[in-house]
């Protein structure tokens, strides 16, 4: 029996073969310290240099603006708590989204514990923010505005030029976490304008473990891993080399073939939406129709219960469900929540995302596995 068809890219991607290849002799071969003088750490320290440059043109920013983190999680850390306490001599109050990542939501949360308090604006029901709402929640002692770039549930884009230009307007830093959205649409963080900037490398065919937070030249961060002056002084803790050069290389891919990646992902989900809204009654599409990533389709099966659905596609499909029954309560995701999606909706909701491996073939035979498995539930449920 052959693999189930992956359609969970926004969870995590495979490695890129070229990733592979420039990982393996660092694997292998080329094991030197970066911080060492002699040849062995030479060599491994022009590596890391490499992938900085590699990652600073997919973002066009400058190398010494890049800090390789162990993942998205951490740079979201560093970038929220190391704003916060490096600025709390000016204020004490952020703003973001009810529908942030846990990395981003739960930082927060933390942060109101130590004195902080968090404003957690609401969305629309696309899930997207209102710019003049974020405006009337600023206040004197606002410190930084953090909103995600991309949703990694239902893929909806938020206006972060908009809102960078709001932030510089009133002097407060703005920081996105941009992990959904490397890769599948442009991130320049000069165009954008943000002050800060998430990447996490394992959400980009590159290696887990590893990721960037950018750092305009003009910001300051407390630092919370404290030791030696690795990272330019930034982050303590020797380089994970062999990571890092994974990672640049992903960056490297995604800077030469954007265009061309994105319009794939494009009309293989329209594929797979099309396909689902012409085979299956009581549907619903979850997101921006406009403002959205190329790869996302969250999509709501009305009555059904998602866990239903992905144990009877599991042989052929692999998705994720964002509704959890705990003790026979179901427990909707806050992305849903905060859209106001319907719990008889909400409860049914399947996050489908595409990936650069994925093939037209493999979209279709998950259509027809899809509908074929709602069908039956379906007709379950009604006797």
């Amino acid at each position: 029996m052959s693999d189930p068809i992956y359609l969970d890219y926004n969870a995590t991607t495979p490695h890129d073969p070229a990733v592979i290849s420039a990982m393996r002799p660092f694997l292998e071969t080329h094991f030197g310290n970066p911080s060492s003088g002699h040849v062995y750490g030479q060599f491994t320290q022009d590596a890391v240099k490499t992938a900085r440059e590699q990652v600073a043109r997919l973002l066009n920013c400058s190398p010494n603006e890049v800090i390789f983190t162990s993942g998205g999680t951490e740079a979201n850390n560093f970038a929220i708590k190391g704003l916060a306490f490096a600025r709390s001599d000016l204020g004490n109050h952020i703003v973001t989204t009810q529908i942030e990542h846990p990395a981003v939501m739960e930082v927060c949360a933390w942060l109101e514990t130590q004195g902080f308090e968090v404003t957690y604006l609401p969305v629309d029901e696309t899930g997207r923010i209102d710019v003049g709402e974020l405006e009337a929640a600023l206040l004197p002692e606002t410190i930084l505005i953090s909103v995600m770039h991309a949703n990694n549930e239902v893929g909806t884009l938020q206006p972060i030029e908009e809102i960078a230009a709001l932030a510089q307007r009133h002097e407060i830093a703005f920081h996105t976490d941009a992990a959904q959205s490397i890769g599948k649409v442009g991130v320049d963080v000069r165009a954008l304008g943000v002050d800060l900037l998430t990447v996490a490398g394992h959400k980009l065919y590159g290696p887990k473990g590893v990721g960037v937070l950018f750092v305009h030249n003009d910001i300051i961060l407390e630092k919370f891993i404290h030791g030696a002056g690795h990272e330019m002084g930034w982050r303590a803790g020797t380089e994970n080399v062999l990571e890092v050069v994974g990672l640049g290389t992903a960056c490297e891919i995604i800077a030469d073939d954007l265009e061309k990646h994105a319009a794939h992902l494009n009309g293989l989900r329209d594929r797979l939406e099309n396909t689902l809204l012409n085979g299956v009654s009581d549907i619903r599409v979850n997101g921006h129709a406009e403002h959205r990533l190329p790869n996302t389709l969250s999509v709501s099966f009305k009555g059904l219960d998602a866990e239903d659905i992905l144990a009877e596609i599991s042989d052929d499909v692999a998705a994720s469900a964002v509704a959890a029954c705990h003790s026979g309560e179901v427990r909707v995701s806050h992305v849903l929540a905060a859209m106001k999606v319907p719990l008889e909706w909400a409860r049914g909701t399947l996050r489908l995302s595409v990936g650069r491996f994925t093939t037209g073939e493999e979209i279709d035979r998950a259509g027809d596995v899809i509908v074929k498995a709602v069908e039956k539930l379906k007709v379950g449920r009604e006797v």
